[in-house]
């Protein structure tokens, strides 16, 4: 049975996306089988492993909403191993159509659930906010990634997060575990990066990843050109971060 995993804070710019692209690319390219679910209305996860939004007729939208065939979503990257279900801006009104619906926060996990045979990890990428989609991703999950910026506000708003996490788990998703903080955005050469690390660790100890993701032009220049940073520039110090991280997660769930 594969493992699905949730990047999320509610706090915009942290490098949710980036990640996800990027954590998802490196998997597949280590021999697993990855699908991205979208779950966000700017669809930067969908574009930024190329695809083109306007050609996708069946969204992770249609499979909430309309409960269309999961299956019908499921489109192919550049990299064999790594799949991905669109987003779509109308995931932004979706919230409001899914309050009539009878449980509505575990709608995801009832889409997503049946893929869990077929893949290794199911990343979604969430959007930053703490709304219903969200909900439907940390109940769908069997664990969350939360990115941190490596800069001076990155732990407010994590407390909020948390406490998000402790209610779906008491009342929607026991199950839910935190995989690990990440901190993005790194930058070795400022001594505030590096209060910031400690302060994280200190906090949550053995739940900080080891890989920190550095600041990189590559990670942000690669999905212009619909690929992740490891088609991009495989030599990159981007693209060797989130294989670290990659390779981390892998032991972590032997």
């Amino acid at each position: 049975m594969g493992k699905i995993i949730a990047l999320a804070n509610q706090k915009g710019g942290v490098g949710k996306t980036t990640t996800t692209i990027n954590l998802a690319a490196s998997l597949a390219t280590l021999e697993k089988k990855v699908l991205v679910i979208d779950a966000d209305p700017q669809a930067n996860a969908s574009s930024g492993l190329g695809v083109d939004i306007k050609q996708s007729e069946c969204t992770i939208y249609e499979c909430i909403i309309d409960r269309a065939n999961v299956q019908d979503a499921i489109l192919d990257t550049e990299i064999d191993s790594l799949k991905v279900i669109s987003s779509h801006i109308n995931l932004v009104g979706a919230e409001i159509e899914m309050l009539n619906l009878p449980n509505r926060e575990k709608i995801l996990k009832e889409v997503l659930t049946p893929l869990k045979k077929e893949y290794d990890y199911i990343l979604i990428d969430c959007s930053p906010s703490l709304g219903l989609i969200t909900i439907n991703a940390l109940t769908a999950a069997d664990s969350v990634i939360i990115p941190v910026q490596a800069e001076y506000f990155a732990l407010e708003g994590i407390s909020k997060l948390l406490n998000t996490i402790k209610i779906i788990k008491s009342k929607l998703n026991p199950a839910l575990e935190i995989e690990g903080f990440l901190l993005t955005m790194y930058d070795s050469r400022l001594r505030q990066a590096n209060q910031i690390y400690d302060e994280v660790k200190r906090h949550f100890q053995e739940l900080v990843f080891n890989t920190v993701v550095q600041r990189n032009v590559k990670l942000s220049e690669a999905p212009s050109y619909g690929v992740p940073t490891i088609l991009y520039d495989a030599e990159s110090t981007g693209a060797k971060n989130h294989l670290a991280l990659a390779k981390e997660i892998i032991n972590r769930n032997k």
